[in-house]
């Protein structure tokens, strides 16, 4: 029998800009509703989806693992997540040379310790070949691997990683309040 992965969704919310024209009580109230129950309130009516990606996750043929890993989040500070397409070339070359291209890319990454990665495949699930998703300290960290991953032969066989999401982890009302900018309002 296959190990059939563990599913994984990663969904976009942005808030319609004449959401924030509301009366502030109006607004808290919403915030309040989203933040007690995440679906189905006030602040839902408010809300787009731009981006909604699925993924799996499976065991990698360039390791050797045979089981697919568990996406847990380690709760770092920042989160950043993309999705991610080989060009069909890349599909092309003899196991070999994927392998070893791989093998540089792990090796790379393993080098910036405060990063952690969360693979996931969405062949023919999704748009995308996989989601890639980093647990990282500072987003700096991630830009600095991704500089680096840049020159790698692996890499000269994307096609798109675009768009990135970056999020701060944080409490759901202080995220809403950053939404409407209450987290920056001054009392009088």
């Amino acid at each position: 029998m296959t190990d059939r992965g563990q599913y994984v969704a990663y969904t976009f919310y942005k808030a319609d800009p004449s959401w924030r024209r509301l009366p502030i009580e109006e607004r808290t109230a919403g915030k309040e509703a989203f933040a007690d129950v995440v679906n189905g309130t006030p602040l839902a009516g408010w809300l787009e989806t731009p981006y909604s990606y699925l993924a799996t996750t499976k065991a990698s043929q360039y390791t050797s693992a045979r089981k697919a890993r568990k996406v847990t989040p380690r709760n770092s500070p920042y989160l950043v997540v993309y999705p991610f397409v080989k060009t069909r070339p890349w599909y092309a070359l003899p196991f070999e040379q994927r392998q070893s291209a791989m093998d540089e890319h792990v090796r790379i990454g393993a080098e910036f310790t405060s990063i952690h990665n969360h693979t996931t495949y969405s062949f023919g699930i999704d748009d995308q070949d996989f989601m890639t998703v980093f647990e990282c300290d500072e987003p700096a960290d991630f830009m600095h691997l991704m500089l680096t991953l840049r020159a790698t032969e692996a890499s000269s066989y994307t096609e798109r990683d675009t768009p990135i999401f970056v999020g701060q982890l944080m409490d759901i009302r202080a995220c809403l309040d950053a939404l409407d900018g209450a987290s920056a309002r001054v009392e009088a």
